[in-house]
């Protein structure tokens, strides 16, 4: 008999993918700064902190900024990130992640949203999912990056589970090693050969079912 009370959900691709629009605001960013920022740079920010992000890309560009100078920068591109996302719809949506959301909670189990992102609930409000989340912890709530665990531990709190019962749907190395530092079970949503530490790894929440989540 499975032990699973809970699923905890990374937002970032795993439920949505707004990849995408940090990818144009960086961009955006390094060419007002005079240099370039491609796809495979913006890959090597996945699961990095805001702070984390520009630091990197200043890095990258060869420039040097004051902490003030540093602020005023992520306050910008993050202001350039809201307005595309603001216009978010559900079509946004990644393939079987409201399908198989709405399949745990008829099979009685609970659901958390377990993201770093401090714009999750705008996001949730317009790809119109919120209602389908039991707790929201989100970067407004949490003060350690992951690969800590306190996101996925405070979901668990915030829905009354031991994290024993609960199950994390990440699709970060960062986010599978707080998982499993939360001693959660952990589903890795992408490549085998990245998320190779998760107890199970599919390409979507449309290759999940309850019976492979019986099975973790």
């Amino acid at each position: 008999m499975s032990t699973i009370k809970a699923c905890i959900f990374d937002l970032d691709g795993v439920i949505v993918d707004t990849a995408v629009y940090h990818y144009k605001a960086w961009k955006r960013l390094a060419n007002e700064l005079g240099f370039d920022f491609t796809e495979e740079d913006n890959e090597k920010l996945k699961g990095v902190s805001r702070t984390r992000s520009l630091e990197l890309i200043l890095q990258w560009g060869d420039i040097t900024k004051t902490d003030a100078e540093k602020e005023e920068l992520a306050t910008r591109k993050n202001k350039w990130y809201v307005e595309m996302i603001s216009k978010m719809t559900p079509d946004e949506v990644l393939p079987g992640a409201m399908e198989f959301l709405e399949t745990c909670i008829n099979a009685g189990l609970k659901t958390a949203l377990g993201s770093a992102s401090k714009n999750s609930g705008m996001i949730l409000e317009k790809t119109g999912i919120a209602h389908l989340f039991n707790a929201i912890i989100d970067g407004n709530k949490v003060t350690m990056p992951k690969p800590d665990p306190e996101v996925f531990l405070k979901g668990a709190e915030a829905l009354n589970e031991a994290p024993g019962n609960c199950v994390v749907f990440e699709d970060a190395i960062a986010g599978v090693e707080a998982a499993i530092a939360g001693e959660m079970k952990v589903v890795g949503i992408g490549s085998p050969q990245v998320l190779g530490a998760a107890n199970l790894v599919v390409s979507g929440l449309n290759e999940m079912s309850l019976e492979k989540l019986e099975n973790l």
